[in-house]
């Protein structure tokens, strides 16, 4: 099993969502999160001054799905949460040892 982390701009959420569930993901964690890369976060201009915006919005997507399947998540991901523009995020895949449903006591691929 693999967690594969996706941070992306919000605005593709949706777009991410729906690819992700033609691919028969069936679960995942949305968290809304702030940071910021290369592009150092932005000016903006409030009542005529202008102040520095250090941490951009964000969206984190989490899911732990079998081996098998992460290289069209990860194909998935990146295709939908392009736009060419710097600040389009980052996609993280770590090895998950376990997981377990409280509900029912399954664990392994069967918690999936």
């Amino acid at each position: 099993m693999r967690k594969v982390e996706c941070i992306i701009k919000p605005f593709k959420l949706d777009d991410v969502k729906s690819v992700l569930a033609d691919l028969g993901i069936n679960g995942m964690t949305v968290s809304e999160v702030r940071g910021f890369g290369r592009q150092k976060g932005h000016a903006e201009l409030y009542r005529g001054a202008e102040y520095q915006v250090d941490f951009i919005p964000k969206v984190k997507i989490e899911l732990v799905i079998p081996e098998d399947m992460v290289p069209a998540v990860v194909e998935a991901v990146q295709k939908e949460a392009c736009t060419g523009r710097i600040g389009d995020g980052k996609i993280f895949v770590n090895p998950v040892e376990q997981a377990i449903r409280i509900r029912t006591g399954e664990s392994g691929v069967d918690s999936l």
